[in-house]
């Protein structure tokens, strides 16, 4: 279970600095988003609209997984941050947090829910 999450969320992470870098290399958040603003009835940017709303919404289900995880409110708000800022990249790093404080021997569920682990 820890090395097929742990992989998963590598690849993710890698593979999304790789698209940002890409992506980067060819048009700046900033003017891409400007473009957004001064033509809103291209066609190209109604979806890019509804894909915002779709991913921002993924990202703030994601976070309510961690604030139930996280016991600290300071936690829960840096993490948000985190996620709304840098999307599955955040998610991919609290993932591999998660897991390397786990035990060899964890669980699906003791990396799902909010428990102590016991020594087993």
């Amino acid at each position: 279970m820890k090395l097929g999450i742990g992989l998963f969320a590598v690849l993710a992470f890698a593979s999304l600095i790789g698209a940002s870098i890409w992506a980067t290399g060819h048009v700046s958040i900033v003017p891409a988003i400007n473009d957004l603003i001064a033509n809103p009835a291209a066609n190209y940017n109604a979806w890019f609209v509804a894909t915002l709303f779709d991913t921002f919404y993924a990202f703030l289900w994601f976070w309510l997984w961690i604030a139930y995880k996280e016991t600290s409110w300071l936690a829960r708000v840096l993490w948000l941050v985190a996620v709304l800022l840098t999307g599955n990249m955040a998610m991919a790093v609290y993932a591999l947090i998660q897991l390397a404080r786990l035990p060899p021997n964890a669980t699906i569920e003791d990396f799902l829910l909010r428990r102590k682990l016991a020594a087993r």
